[in-house]
């Protein structure tokens, strides 16, 4: 198997959070680096712990707590930043120091203002550098699809023996079409003398909505590794999607003749997870995980389905962990009918965590006449992949209309204290979001707000996902609800208690400096 196998590289909480708007505190990393966990990842990158004390801590709790995946940290090819990496990485049962320069005559004259012989030098020493610390050391090119081939594979040599394991080639402004991103690929497999003693991998964007092609390109000419993120996100047009270039091996095995070492099953539930926890949501056309995509409308096709599933599908929506059950849950349905609907969908919870979230299906069972599984699946994610909540929603009430000042009445408890407040707004949610800032003595801007129906019909459960600047940081915040306002609410509330979870936890590290650890 070693020879056909393909390693996943996950920069979902590096690269991905990069996206424009997403931002997430130690807590929903862990989250995430948990679930990829369950994936079978073979790599997480867990951050860039040199850019902020939250990335440092984020990188140290992943690389503590989370077994199975090597854990990776970016570092620029410096000191400095190699020796943060090692601070944050060094607990971690296996440990990547991943170190970069950009190689590309663009990125030097403009960017670098260095020479090819003073990139060349710095990159040496600094896989030298992390070699001291770690046996597993990565080293990417920043922006190789756009370098001068000879120069890359002397870089590429002199890294691999100066320690280097992985060597990554990222296309990283999605500048390549597959064709010439094989070739390129291929001369270096054919040029560095010392290629066999590396793990050669590539990181493509998908500026050009090419990321998957040039990266099953890369496979086909000798790449083992591939980066990428779930739901394919990342800077501009994001990165690779790591659940279709997992999925394409799978179905095309026969033409790849690659394996992956991934639990198919878990890649449903961790592209849930990283849409919730981003608030980027996967749009319904999305290959592998978007709503549609097992979805069959056309008469021709529900027809040919019904006959043989194989006539227009291509993988059957079990293996990634979509299930379809007949088991119909609704306001008489007990705890443990809940708990086996749980477990039919792939979520194993605590008696704690299933307590809390039976308590919230019996409300909704209340007000929807069935509930189902994206009623259920988006309790969990509101309830259960939520941080530790200092505020929460008691109560609500509100009055508006065309000829009315649109009024709030919001109980928050606050540690288990109930304060309430009244105030008026340009509508309904406006109205409650003035209450609640007031009651919370935290001042949130609404920068973006999304209202999704999570199922159909009048009775409808709405998920609203809100992005709120606090602090001069931006928190996405998510509430679901059959009520609009409401779940308006919870939503503003859930990122207001992220932002307080982020002034609670700085001052208790005021006193040290994360850096220095």
């Amino acid at each position: 198997m070693s020879n056909n196998r393909i390693y996943i590289f996950d920069t979902t909480l590096r690269d991905g959070e990069q996206s424009p708007g997403v931002s997430l505190n130690v807590q929903e990393k862990l989250e995430i680096a948990q679930q990829l966990a369950r994936l079978g990842v073979d790599v997480i990158e867990a951050g860039f712990p040199i850019a902020s004390p939250g990335d440092f801590q984020a990188v140290k709790t992943i690389a503590e707590r989370v077994k199975g995946p090597v854990i990776a940290g970016l570092c620029r090819a410096t000191r400095e930043d190699i020796d943060a990496g090692w601070e944050a990485l060094k607990g971690a049962e296996s440990p990547r120091i991943h170190t970069f320069i950009a190689t590309s005559d663009i990125h030097l004259k403009y960017k670098l203002q260095r020479s090819r012989e003073e990139v060349l030098e710095q990159a040496v020493a600094a896989v030298k550098y992390a070699k001291q610390f770690c046996s597993d050391v990565e080293f990417s090119a920043e922006d190789a699809s756009r370098s001068d081939l000879d120069y890359l594979c002397t870089v590429v040599e002199k890294v691999i023996d100066a320690g280097a394991t992985v060597v990554n080639l990222p296309d990283t402004v999605g500048y390549a079409i597959p064709d010439e991103f094989g070739r390129f690929i291929k001369a270096i497999m054919e040029r560095v003398p010392n290629i066999h003693r590396a793990r050669l991998s590539v990181h493509c964007h998908n500026d050009l909505g090419l990321a998957v092609a040039n990266s099953l390109a890369a496979i086909l000419n000798g790449a083992t590794q591939i980066e990428g993120a779930i739901n394919g996100i990342g800077e501009r047009a994001g990165n690779a999607s790591l659940e279709e270039i997992i999925m394409a091996l799978y179905t095309k095995k026969a033409f790849y003749q690659k394996e992956v070492a991934v639990n198919y099953q878990e890649i449903y539930r961790t592209s849930r997870l990283v849409s919730s926890l981003t608030g980027m949501v996967v749009q319904p056309n999305k290959a592998i995980v978007g709503k549609n995509a097992f979805a069959h409308e056309a008469g021709i096709h529900q027809d040919g389905v019904l006959k043989e599933r194989t006539t227009y599908e291509i993988m059957k929506p079990e293996l990634i962990g979509i299930y379809k059950s007949n088991l119909v849950l609704g306001k008489h349905s007990g705890r443990h009918a809940f708990s086996e609907k749980l477990k039919e969908m792939g979520f194993e919870l605590s008696g704690e965590e299933l307590d809390k979230a039976f308590r919230r299906f019996k409300e909704l069972a209340d007000k929807k006449k069935e509930v189902t599984d994206d009623d259920i699946e988006a309790l969990i994610k509101d309830e259960v992949w939520a941080i530790p909540e200092r505020f929460r929603l008691n109560y609500l009430y509100f009055a508006s209309g065309t000829r009315l000042i649109p009024t709030a009445t919001v109980g928050v408890a606050i540690e288990g204290v109930v304060f309430e407040d009244a105030g008026t707004g340009d509508g309904p949610v406006d109205a409650a979001f003035h209450v609640v800032d007031k009651i919370t003595g935290l001042q949130g801007e609404l920068l973006e707000y999304k209202l999704n129906a999570v199922t159909g019909g009048k009775d409808a459960l709405g998920e609203v996902i809100v992005r709120v600047r606090v602090n001069g940081r931006t928190y996405v915040g998510r509430g679901v609800s059959t009520d609009i306002v409401e779940a308006s609410v919870r939503a503003y509330i859930n990122a207001l208690n992220k932002a307080d979870f982020d002034r609670i936890r700085n001052n208790n590290n005021s006193s040290s400096d994360q850096r220095g650890q």
